[in-house]
C-alpha cells in the first residue's frame, strides 16, 4: 500500500488493459500511421471497462523516437483520433525501452497522490513507420554531436555506448555461452508459439488491420538454424536470434483511484504494489533490472518466491538469464508466453504490453503478484509490482 491522503492509505487500480497485436517488421501493422496505432488501442480500452472517457483526466503515453509521424506529442493526437473527449489531456514521454511502463508508474503516482482518479497510461511505437535511431539520424545530419557531448566524453570517455555492446558485456560478465543464449531464445519461441495456439493472448488483443496475432513467434525455429547465423559483433555471442525483434504494436491500461472505482462502477483487476525506479552503469546500460528488482522487493518486504508470474523483456538473451541467476528466480515463472525474443519489442509500447500479458497471466493462473522489469537506455529500469484482486 503506497500512498497515503488525509490519514488514509490510498491505492491505484488497474481496471483495465488492453493491447494490439505485436506487428513484425515490414508486416501487417506497417502500413498504420502511429497515430491511428495508438488510437485503437485507446477506444478499445474505453470500451471495454465501459467508462466515461471525459472522466478521464490524462493520457501518458510513451514512445521512444518522437520524429516524424511519431513526433507532435503522439498520447494527444491518438486520443483525439480515437474521437474521444477534447477535455483529456495527453502527454508523451520517452524512458528509452521502459517509456510506456514508466507511463504506468507516473498514472499511478497521480493516483496515489490524491491529484488524479482516472489516468491511461499508454505506449506505441511503429518501428517500421519510425526505424530506430531516426532521431539521432537527423541529428547526425545537421553536425551536431549526439545524442553525447563533450561533457559525457569528460567523464565516460570516448568509446562505443550501444545495447549491442552492452549485451555482449554481460555474457563476458556473467560467462554465458552462445549456446545458452540460444536455448533460452529457443524456449522463447516455443513458448510463445504454445501459448497463442493455446488462446492465453486471445482475449487481451485488439485487432488492428486485420492483424488478429502477434506476428513474430517462429514455432519453427532450430538451434540448428540459430548456430548459423552470423554474430553482430566479430568474436561476439550475439546474434539476431538472442536479440528482441524489430516491431509494431501499441498497448493502454487504465489506472484507477477507490473513488473513481465506487463513482464508475469500476471492477478493480489488480492493484499497484510497489513501484521502483533505478540506474545502474550507462556503458553495460542493459544491467539495472537487477538493482531495481532487489530495490523493489526490498520496499515491498517480499522475496523473489513470493511473485508468481514474472515479465522482463527480452531485449537480449543475456538481460533476463543474468537477471535470473542473480535474483534465483524460478526460470518457469520468467516470461512463461514467451517474450521479445519471440513476440516482439516495439520500443515505447512495450512496458503497457507487458503490462497486459502480466495481468491476463495472473488472472488465467490464479496467480497473486506479478512484477515486471526491463533495461531501459541511459543504463536505468522500472520494476512495478502488482497484486491480482
Amino acid at each position: 500500500m503506497l500512498g497515503f491522503m488525509e490519514g488514509t492509505v490510498a491505492e491505484a487500480y488497474i481496471v483495465g488493459a488492453v493491447r494490439s497485436p505485436v506487428g513484425k517488421k515490414k508486416g501487417g501493422l506497417s502500413t498504420v500511421h502511429p497515430t491511428d496505432l495508438a488510437a485503437q488501442t485507446l477506444k478499445a480500452l474505453i470500451d471495454r471497462t465501459g467508462v466515461d472517457p471525459a472522466a478521464v483526466e490524462d493520457v501518458i503515453m510513451g514512445c521512444v523516437m518522437q520524429f516524424g509521424p511519431q513526433s507532435m506529442d503522439i498520447a494527444r493526437n491518438a486520443w483525439l483520433s480515437a474521437g474521444l473527449p477534447e477535455t483529456t489531456a495527453g502527454v508523451t514521454i520517452d524512458r528509452q525501452c521502459g517509456s510506456s511502463q514508466q507511463s504506468i508508474h507516473f498514472a499511478a503516482q497521480g493516483v496515489l497522490s490524491g491529484t488524479q482518479d482516472l489516468v491511461v497510461a499508454a505506449g506505441v511505437e511503429s518501428m517500421s513507420v519510425v526505424p530506430m535511431g531516426s532521431s539521432i539520424t537527423a541529428a547526425l545530419e545537421k553536425g551536431m554531436p549526439f545524442p553525447f557531448g563533450d561533457m559525457w566524453v569528460e567523464r565516460y570517455g570516448k568509446q562505443e555506448i550501444s545495447q549491442f555492446r552492452g549485451a555482449e558485456l554481460m555474457c563476458e560478465k556473467w560467462g554465458l555461452t552462445r549456446e545458452e543464449l540460444e536455448q533460452f531464445a529457443y524456449e522463447s519461441h516455443q513458448r510463445a508459439a504454445k501459448a497463442i495456439a493455446n488462446g492465453h493472448f486471445k482475449d487481451q488483443i485488439v485487432p488492428v488491420n486485420g492483424v488478429h496475432d502477434d506476428e513474430g513467434p517462429r514455432p519453427d525455429t532450430t538451434l540448428e538454424k540459430m548456430a548459423a547465423l552470423k554474430t553482430l559483433k566479430e568474436g561476439g555471442v550475439i546474434t539476431a536470434a538472442t536479440s528482441s525483434q524489430i516491431s509494431d504494436g501499441s498497448g493502454a491500461v487504465l489506472i484507477a483511484s477507490e473513488q473513481a472505482v465506487k463513482d464508475h462502477g469500476l471492477t478493480p483487476r489488480a492493484r499497484i504494489h510497489q513501484l521502483a525506479l533505478t540506474g545502474d552503469d550507462p556503458v553495460f546500460m542493459l544491467t539495472a533490472p537487477i538493482p531495481a528488482t532487489r530495490k523493489a522487493l526490498k520496499k515491498a518486504g517480499m522475496s523473489i518466491d513470493q511473485i508468481d508470474v514474472v515479465e522482463i523483456n527480452e531485449a537480449f538473451a543475456p538481460v533476463p538469464l543474468a537477471w535470473t541467476k542473480e535474483l534465483g528466480a524460478d526460470p518457469a515463472r520468467v516470461n512463461p508466453n514467451g517474450g521479445a525474443i519471440a513476440l516482439g519489442h516495439p520500443l515505447g509500447g512495450t512496458g503497457a504490453i507487458l503490462m497486459t500479458k502480466l495481468l491476463n497471466e495472473l488472472e488465467r493462473t490464479g496467480g497473486r503478484y506479478g512484477l515486471q522489469t526491463m533495461c531501459e537506455g541511459g543504463g536505468q529500469a522500472n520494476v512495478t509490482i502488482i497484486e491480482r484482486l
